[in-house]
């Protein structure tokens, strides 16, 4: 009785904090642990991508490759971790704990099925999926063996995901970034020792990827295990009803369209590099990763304003979600204004940091990274609205959205530019689609600020 009121006491001062606490200062005090979290990802994504530059640049385009087959591993875990932390927030927000609590354990061993179903079919399947992703004959033994242990622990990163998300939900950010920030660190300490130590070339990058998310794994679940969270984990309140499953998978649909887009827009990206020969494959390989780091940091920072605006939807406190919402566009754009300058100027020297022996690639990188930071500083508009909708519930708007920058826009565009710039017109694309992008979410974040006066004002005439 006594740990069960002291559970209750704890729960109650959590939804204080989350609903009462100054804003700014509570976004910040979840964005940060967030922010860290992600850049580590980034980092530790970046260093995979040094370590295996060395070998030689069919090697750093297999890197390439792969990530399109993880950003469809993503895919999976964060339409279910974010399909479910959406609505744990709100329930939270809302005082519906047994209903939290049966959403985040039915997400969670979706996620690990779902999960194993990849992992089974890809490896039965892994030189042609790797063909399919756009390896060519030179890239492709590589893509091979990079890929087979990242589909082995596709179980492991998928149920990760959605730990990660549970935890951000319920606003126990600092827990995430233990066990995220962990995983990141082991594996570039074990990149060069697997890589370089032991031999195994691209193989060691893979099998030291696996093994620290496997250890992400078991830090963040053992955080529910041992009970320093709201939510309970629990096999028996997975949901029996269908409808449970859908509202998560509905709530979660922008980022399946986010992510699983992305996985394409790879896809699509590596097939008209290819066309300029392994030098271009890597280089805009290496510019992903590049860019990502960057863009990282906004989205760890959108992730700390997420259930901010949840439980306070959920609550009713329409300014709260208003000022959250305000606060984080603000830094936002200040943030990504100064990295995209940084990102400018430096481009020549990040590219030398992976291929200095090749000018091709360089030259090629440099002008794609540049192009790329030129829109980064409006891209916290996008990024926030996006993470607005999908807070609050508003399921189709936030997948429209999603869907933007890399489907609507990107894949048209990834057709035509080429056919009509040639190289140039792979290196811009991303560009193009992230202006067209912001330009798209102005009108739907006009209409939701004047649908919320109209709710302030509904809850202020209630008696």
């Amino acid at each position: 009785m006594m740990l069960e009121e002291k559970g209750r006491k704890s729960n109650e001062q959590q939804y204080m904090k989350m609903t009462t606490a100054p804003v700014g200062k509570l976004i910040a005090r979840l964005a940060v642990p967030t922010m860290i979290s992600m850049l580590v990802t980034a980092v530790y994504n970046m260093a995979d991508t040094y370590f295996v530059s060395q070998l030689g640049t069919s090697a750093a385009g297999a890197v390439g490759i792969v990530f399109s087959l993880m950003a469809l591993i993503q895919a999976i875990g964060f339409t279910l971790g974010m399909g479910a932390g959406s609505n744990i927030s709100r329930l939270l927000g809302a005082q519906k704990e047994e209903r939290a609590q049966e959403i985040a354990s039915t997400a969670f061993y979706s996620s690990v099925f779902f999960g194993l179903i990849l992992s089974v079919l890809g490896l039965t399947h892994t030189s042609g999926l790797m063909r399919l992703l756009g390896a060519t004959r030179t890239i492709l033994p590589y893509a091979i063996d990079y890929a087979s242990f990242i589909l082995i622990g596709a179980p492991v990163m998928c149920g990760s995901f959605v730990l990660n998300n549970v935890l951000r939900a319920e606003g126990r950010a600092a827990f995430s970034m233990i066990g995220i920030s962990f995983g990141g660190i082991l594996n570039m300490i074990l990149d060069p020792i697997f890589i370089y130590s032991f031999r195994l070339g691209i193989t060691g990058a893979a099998i030291a990827t696996v093994l620290s998310q496997f250890i992400s794994f078991l830090i963040l679940l053992s955080c529910f295990l041992r009970r320093k969270t709201i939510i309970r984990l629990d096999i028996r309140r997975m949901a029996k009803e269908a409808g449970t499953y859908l509202l998560i998978i509905k709530t979660g649909l922008p980022s399946l369209f986010r992510q699983g887009l992305a996985s394409i827009a790879t896809v699509m990206l590596n097939v008209n590099a290819a066309v300029y020969g392994d030098a271009a494959v890597a280089a805009m390989s290496i510019v992903g990763k590049c860019f990502m780091l960057i863009f990282s940091s906004i989205i760890g920072f959108g992730q700390g304003f997420q259930p901010v605006v949840g439980y306070n939807y959920g609550a009713k406190k329409y300014a709260r979600v208003r000022e959250a919402f305000r606060f984080s566009l603000t830094v936002g754009i200040a943030m990504l204004f100064v990295l995209s300058v940084a990102g400018f100027l430096l481009a020549p020297q990040i590219m030398m940091l992976f291929r200095r022996d090749d000018p091709e690639v360089i030259a090629i990188g440099t002008f794609a990274l540049r192009s790329q930071c030129i829109s980064l500083a409006v891209m916290p508009v996008s990024v926030m609205t996006n993470m607005l909708f999908q807070s609050i519930g508003k399921y189709w708007t936030a997948t429209l959205l999603s869907s933007a920058r890399q489907g609507i826009f990107f894949l048209p565009l990834i057709a035509v530019l080429p056919e009509l710039l040639g190289l140039a017109g792979v290196q811009i694309t991303q560009m193009c689609a992230d202006f067209l992008t912001v330009l798209c979410c102005l009108p739907f974040l006009i209409g939701f600020f004047r649908n919320l006066k109209e709710l302030e004002g509904e809850k202020e005439t209630c008696p």
